[in-house]
């Protein structure tokens, strides 16, 4: 049998919820980055104290506190980067020990597939893994050319290079959290599609609780209503 064969052996279900989670994966990410101007995204409203950010920083001295701040960005990113190395190298292991891992789910499931399969279901969760380590890797490169736009910004409000510097790392910082948190949402969904790994229904319902999840955590959060400045509930 070749690799056609195989995929012809999944249900109608299984291809729904392929479908499913990369729709959905692909919807809350257009829908974060561009909300609408009554409800703005975390991503959005945070965004907009990246600016203020910047503005503040051109008056600011000594620039320590930005020095340190930018810092812990590029950490986070070089620790998330990291993380879908390692989870790619797991997963990828246990691509070539299928047989093992298909026994443990049969065991779960009562249902037999084969192992072909079983490889293509851990092949999504790769590709996930793997696009949210190039968006960390590129989000950490951003954060580091943000570091040269604001030392390249002089520490004078009056100088006519100031805020145009310090708009331009505005942007470039922005441009990075967007980055980052593209690639927080791979690894959201890569948790995620390792459900198919229990069938097609299980697949649907954490497709279901992940977008779910990042709705709440975007649109809906105690958070949010902080930064929008109301803790009410």
């Amino acid at each position: 049998m070749n690799i056609i064969d195989h995929l012809q052996t999944f249900s109608a279900l299984d291809w729904i919820g392929l479908a499913l989670i990369f729709l959905c994966w692909i919807g809350i990410g257009w829908r974060i980055e561009h909300p609408s101007s009554s409800h703005p995204s975390v991503s959005r409203i945070m965004a907009d104290y990246r600016r203020k950010w910047m503005v503040e920083f051109v008056s600011r001295d000594p620039r320590i506190f930005d020095s340190q701040i930018l810092a812990s960005l590029r950490q986070g990113t070089s620790f998330f980067a990291s993380t879908c190395v390692l989870a790619i190298g797991g997963v990828l292991a246990l691509v070539g020990n299928t047989e093992r891992l298909a026994g443990v789910a049969e065991d779960l499931t009562a249902t037999q597939q084969n192992i072909v399969l079983w490889e293509v279901k851990l092949l999504v969760v790769v590709l996930f893994l793997t696009n949210g380590f190039l968006k960390f890797v590129w989000a950490n490169r951003l954060f580091g050319y943000c570091a040269v736009l604001m030392a390249s910004t002089p520490n004078d409000p009056t100088d006519e290079n100031a805020f145009p510097h310090a708009r331009k790392a505005a942007e470039i910082n922005i441009r990075a959290a967007i980055n980052f948190n593209r690639g927080l949402r791979s690894m959201y969904f890569a948790l995620g599609a390792l459900a198919w790994l229990l069938g097609p229904i299980p697949l649907l319902v954490a497709t279901t609780l992940t977008l779910w999840l990042l709705w709440q955590r975007e649109f809906n959060s105690l958070p949010r209503r902080i930064l929008l400045g109301n803790t009410k509930s």
